[in-house]
């Protein structure tokens, strides 16, 4: 695909609570976008809500995105020429756009109270008509507004909605109709001087010369208000994108009871943000190859919207998890050492040194599919082990037995500093002792060693246990 010239896209998140996975995967759509045409990626701070807006949170959604590595051109902390990049901060912008719809007739001022538009919804219910406003206040004369004001009636500004059509090309989901008969007569600015979320994306979008608008389906009716706001100023489109929701595996709206659910649900489970960022990149994008581990220089060489499907995207947590494990293996082990350090079992810290600390965390990070994983898995190198029922059950077996005798009596013998080739060799003399091979002969060794008959490659377990340690336990092991 050719790149297209001039892209400004936006993210815009309110600051009311944390960052889902679905605003996330809009800001990487957003983002890649950008990078892949060479244009200008922007954060805008929606907070005018401003009983649930709080710089808290604003805070913690910026963190969120630059764990994820997605760093902005402009936005609230960065600056810009189409500042200021918190509508919070733009209400006298909302005000004088507000002001020329009404001077060209595009909107008009409103009296009426809550109370009375309480009365006409309930009204138009019980009727069985669309709840919409009946547009009292749109025939009212120059004087009577004035008496209106005199009199200290609240006062909005509604968008005159009309008759017509509203046509335009969604870039995902094809060639959109909405009627304007979908919606009444609706308020742009509200009585007490705050915009109204359609108004300010609208009149934000423009003003920053925004190009392409992608965003969840979910926004795909707000359309309808924002072109109308694009018109009546004689202001070009953006494109538009509606991409598909991220259900989960029930299909039902993805929440906390379905797991990880947020960026910050992602990090304190234990996810690589390069991970999570591969895998909300592909509930609902592909790649043109069909690869599913990328890099980033590929994701923004492949990113276009037309691999944006229709379909609604499930979130496989098994997914999700195989691709953390992917990425973890490929940690550099420095890196993966810090990462887990502060997840270190103060028992271990104070048995082992720091070059066998790094060791443990090398014998461990081919079992990790979460950072999390690492205390559970690390308990294997405790002095003290508890042997599961698995375990247990296999122990008290007569051939598990003969295995363990052969072990002990070698290990006796042994002097030196144990090393994995030494005890494999063990292992292996006992294998011809016993005539075992295979799950017979290691089952029983790791079972006693570890406390499970699953792990990662014993030898190493056991150099890093030392001699006195295994000797121990395989001579304490349940019969």
């Amino acid at each position: 695909m050719p790149k297209i010239k001039n892209v400004r896209v936006r993210f815009a998140p309110s600051p009311t609570g944390y960052l889902h996975v679905g605003g996330a995967r809009t800001a990487i759509f957003n983002f890649l976008f950008a990078r892949h045409n060479e244009g200008t990626f922007v954060i805008r701070i929606e907070d005018t809500d401003v009983e649930r807006s709080t710089l808290e949170s604003e805070r913690s959604l910026l963190e969120d995105l630059r764990w994820l590595d997605l760093h902005w051109d402009e936005g609230p902390d960065a600056g810009g020429k189409f500042g200021p990049y918190r509508q919070s901060e733009r209400m006298d912008i909302y005000r004088d756009v507000a002001n020329r719809l009404v001077a060209s007739g595009h909107a008009y001022p409103c009296f009426c109270t809550d109370e009375e538009l309480t009365r006409k919804r309930e009204a138009a219910v019980a009727e069985s008509r669309a709840p919409q406003y009946d547009g009292t206040c749109r025939h009212l004369s120059p004087e009577q507004r004035d008496a209106k004001r005199a009199a200290g009636f609240p006062e909005a500004i509604r968008f005159h909605v009309g008759e017509g059509m509203v046509r335009f090309r969604d870039e995902v989901r094809g060639d959109m109709e909405l009627s304007h008969d979908m919606v009444g007569d609706w308020v742009t600015l509200r009585s007490n001087g705050l915009p109204t979320y359609n108004f300010a994306a609208a009149v934000d979008d423009n003003l920053m010369q925004i190009s392409h608008v992608i965003r969840g389906e979910e926004h795909l009716p707000n359309t309808l208000r924002q072109i109308m706001i694009y018109d009546a100023l004689k202001a070009p489109h953006p494109i538009f994108a509606h991409v598909p929701l991220i259900l989960a595996e029930d299909r039902s709206k993805l929440s906390k009871r379905h797991g990880a659910s947020s960026v910050g649900d992602l990090r304190a489970s234990g996810y690589l943000p390069d991970a999570a960022y591969n895998y909300l990149l592909l509930l609902g994008w592909s790649h043109p190859a069909g690869k599913e581990i990328l890099t980033k220089d590929e994701m923004i060489q492949a990113f276009g919207i037309e691999r944006i499907g229709k379909a609604a995207a499930i979130y496989d947590k098994k997914k999700l998890l195989w691709m953390n494990g992917q990425y973890i293996r490929k940690l550099p082990l420095d890196t993966l050492c810090a990462l887990v350090e502060p997840q270190m079992p103060d028992t271990l810290r104070k048995r082992y040194d720091a070059a066998t600390q790094r060791e443990i965390v090398a014998i461990l990070q081919d079992s990790l599919d979460t950072l999390n994983d690492f205390p559970a898995r690390a308990r294997i190198f405790e002095p003290d082990i508890v042997w599961d029922d698995e375990t247990r059950a296999l122990l008290a077996n007569d051939t598990a037995q003969r295995v363990l005798a052969g072990m002990v009596t070698r290990l006796r013998a042994y002097s030196g500093t144990l090393t994995p080739d030494a005890f494999k060799e063990m292992i292996l003399a006992t294998g011809q002792e016993t005539a075992l091979k295979g799950k017979d002969l290691y089952f029983p060794i790791r079972g006693a060693m570890t406390g499970s008959v699953h792990g990662p490659d014993l030898t190493r377990v056991a150099a890093v246990k030392g001699r006195d340690a295994v000797l121990a336990l395989l001579e304490g092991a349940p019969k």
